[in-house]
């Protein structure tokens, strides 16, 4: 019955800073269209079928205090990229912390400004 994932969404005290992090280090497409809420926020493009990432500038609920230090422990996101290694190399110059997959598979974990876990592996081959 689902099809995909439309969007997922992020809480962020900074919009400016965090599209620093997905824009510039992870180069992600910011998507201009976002509608004039309330709030501060942005949309993101993860991919040309409209899946998107969404940003919102909103008081966090949910502190970062003792969050386990690899992101694969934690509430996260996964997404599927083109070459890991680049970007594992992006995020080494941009001096992101990130753990490689403890299960062995070709996958990192990193966190955004706020405290975001985000998953990155080249490919997500369902389990049967």
């Amino acid at each position: 019955m689902i099809k995909s994932i439309a969007h997922a969404s992020f809480l962020v005290a900074d919009v400016a800073r965090s599209l620093e992090f997905y824009c510039g280090v992870l180069d992600i497409h910011l998507n201009q269209h976002r509608p004039n809420f309330p709030f501060d926020g942005a949309w993101l493009d993860l991919n040309a079928e409209g899946q998107q990432l969404h940003l919102m500038q909103l008081p966090n609920p949910d502190s970062t205090e003792g969050r386990p230090e690899h992101g694969g422990k934690d509430k996260h996101i996964a997404l599927v990229v083109d070459d890991l290694d680049a970007l594992a190399e992006r995020l080494e110059a941009a001096n992101v912390t990130f753990s490689r997959s403890k299960s062995g598979r070709a996958a990192f974990f990193c966190r955004d400004p706020d405290g975001n876990a985000l998953e990155f592996a080249e490919d997500f081959t369902p389990r049967k």
